[in-house]
């Protein structure tokens, strides 16, 4: 069958949003894919989807985006989309120490469940109520640097730093296809070829390691 122009992409990547319920995930999904503001979001029941194209040095990357339940009665249920995710954004309130203090264990499930390689982006979201922020930057980043996790605050009421955080996760699988360190072909990857041609050249690429995405 034939790929309209506009779904051409060279790589698709499984993405996970998780953390606990109330934290805003499906609102930074919202934000990245419709760049608006979905104000009236009710918790999410099981597990919602998006999908969204964008292009990082030359590459052209499908996202396919898993926004799961963050209520502890759907636990079961979003377990079962973890298995081959290539990337996740580990996501807490910054004005909710509970919601910042259950991330070990939404972290654990990601490394277990999830590809062993999976790449975390932890997200500090609601950024906008600094007022009321019950977590400093100071202790987050603490956390994240523990855990090996690239760290970022986000709004998704004002957008700020949300499609940064996505992107900054796609460039790191990018650079770790790129090493070969990861394997597009290895099955539970989370990382597919959009086509045969992009194949080919990665298998070259691994033979003879060129460009690196590190610098971006």
């Amino acid at each position: 069958k034939s790929t309209t122009m506009s779904e051409t992409y060279d790589f698709l990547f499984k993405f996970l949003v998780i953390g606990s319920a109330g934290s805003g995930k499906s609102c930074l999904l919202h934000q990245f894919i419709e760049k608006k503001f979905k104000g009236d979001s009710s918790h999410t029941i099981g597990v919602e989807f998006g999908s969204k194209i964008v292009t990082i040095g030359g590459k052209t990357v499908k996202l396919q985006i898993w926004d799961t339940a963050g209520q502890e009665r759907f636990r079961s249920v979003t377990r079962s989309y973890y298995r081959g995710a290539a990337g996740a954004l580990l996501v807490y309130d910054i004005s909710n120490r509970e919601s910042y203090n259950s991330l070990g264990e939404w972290l654990s499930d990601a490394r277990s469940l999830a590809s062993p390689n999976i790449v975390i982006l932890l997200a500090g979201n609601k950024k906008d109520l600094d007022q009321e922020r019950q977590v400093t930057f100071l202790e987050a980043s603490g956390f994240a640097q523990e855990n090996e996790l690239m760290y970022l605050e986000t709004s998704a009421k004002s957008g700020e730093n949300v499609e940064e955080a996505f992107l900054k996760c796609c460039k790191t699988i990018l650079a770790k296809i790129q090493t070969g360190e990861l394997d597009p072909d290895r099955i539970g990857s989370g990382i597919q070829f959009g086509d045969a041609k992009t194949r080919l050249l990665n298998q070259e690429k691994i033979r003879r390691p060129a460009d690196c995405f590190c610098s971006m």
